[in-house]
């Protein structure tokens, strides 16, 4: 049976999560964007832009069956998501433009439109720490701008998304529940935005959940509050205002002992990493419903199951995945277990993706568990909605 590469939707997305907490030592920021100004949002309502792109997806079950599955957005949906991206900016310079290029729409395809069904999704642009000044930093390299690679970061993306939210909730909320959806650099901003702009705060209320994907978020050892005091972790799927949180690893290949994922930044902390299940909000082993982009890292479309050719944008292996907390050596990470089976038609071994081994899945934090965290995010919705 043939083995595929669970590979990225982008070769070039890597991660900022380590380095975009509150925590971390930032430089003053720039001017201030405009945020009223259409072309400052990477997606917004009503619009054509990424988000509105074919979300169809080729269903295999276990014999070979393939069924196509169609999608469309809501354009009336009864709630909004509001998604800050991850590191995926190749501009050569420290701190990415304003100007959206293939890579941000291509992760806006892979992480944020299939919540369109669901939510009216805004994201905006910001000027992100950029994929060009991370690999320089990690391989002890000047960044572009010249400065050392341990100097502080500027802060003006966090204040652009600050501009943003603070946009969207001038104009265009009107008292609406809102998902904020994060991932790695994306999920970092979001963490430092919800503590100082709304963790006890009267805006906390519109909160339906956030969900900080492929980031450390430290909570309280075995607790569910930590960095943020009065928004928990999720523990039920009509819980509102609380939070999801996971790295991700292969159950097969844990995260080493140099991994930046998994365990908090700081060096013998009292904190631990969040780690929620999607597939199983109360904790135990729960199926994941993956949507993983068909040609991943290149991969054949006809490399997904025997005798199948996939011709939609994503596929869909139901019952091939799992997902499991596991708090083991230091690390609290979400373990994806691959549900083998010689008769299975389908691959039957994934592998992480075309990064080190310390970055377990990180490149597909959000495409293994999308299935789930749609339908959390609809069930949360009417959860909220419900609410007096």
């Amino acid at each position: 049976m043939s083995r595929i590469t669970l590979a990225a939707f982008a070769a070039g997305t890597l991660a900022l999560a380590a380095f975009a907490s509150p925590a971390a030592a930032q430089t003053p920021a720039a001017d201030h964007n405009d945020y009223s100004k259409a072309e400052n949002w990477l997606c917004w309502p009503g619009r054509t832009d990424a988000w509105s792109g074919d979300n169809s997806s080729t269903v295999i079950t276990a014999d070979g069956k393939a069924t196509k599955e169609a999608w469309k957005a809501d354009p009336k949906a009864p709630i909004d998501c509001f998604y800050v991206y991850p590191t995926v900016s190749m501009d050569k310079s420290v701190l990415s433009d304003m100007t959206p290029n293939a890579e941000e729409q291509r992760v806006v395809e892979q992480q944020l439109s299939r919540f369109a069904s669901k939510c009216r999704v805004y994201a905006p642009m910001y000027r992100q720490f950029t994929l060009t000044a991370l690999r320089a930093m990690i391989t002890g390299q000047p960044l572009p701008d010249g400065s050392a690679a341990n100097a502080p970061r500027p802060q003006t993306g966090y204040q652009d998304v600050v501009d943003a939210w603070n946009q969207y909730l001038k104009t265009e909320n009107k008292g609406r529940g809102v998902v904020l959806i994060g991932h790695s650099q994306g999920s970092g901003v979001l963490t430092q935005l919800i503590a100082s702009e709304i963790d006890g705060k009267p805006v906390q209320a519109k909160v339906i959940s956030a969900l900080l994907l492929g980031t450390n978020l430290p909570v309280t050892k075995g607790g569910d509050t930590g960095t943020f005091k009065s928004i928990p972790l999720c523990k039920s799927a009509t819980q509102t205002g609380c939070a999801v949180a996971y790295v991700s690893f292969l159950e097969s290949a844990p995260p080493p002992a140099n991994s930046r994922f998994g365990k908090p930044r700081e060096p013998n902390s009292p904190m631990e990493a969040a780690c929620v299940n999607p597939a199983s909000l109360a904790g135990g082993k729960g199926e994941l419903h993956s949507y993983m982009s068909a040609t991943a890292n290149g991969h054949a479309k006809d490399g997904w199951a025997k005798g199948v050719t996939v011709d939609t944008p994503f596929v869909s292996v139901p019952g091939l995945l799992n997902a499991t907390c596991v708090n083991k050596d230091g690390f609290n990470y979400l373990a994806v277990g691959v549900n083998a089976d010689p008769a299975d038609l389908r691959i039957d071994a994934i592998k992480p993706g075309a990064v080190t081994p310390d970055w377990g899945l990180h490149l597909v934090d959000v495409n293994v568990a999308m299935g789930n965290l749609v339908d959390l995010v609809e069930t949360q919705g009417k959860a909220w909605r419900a609410k007096p």
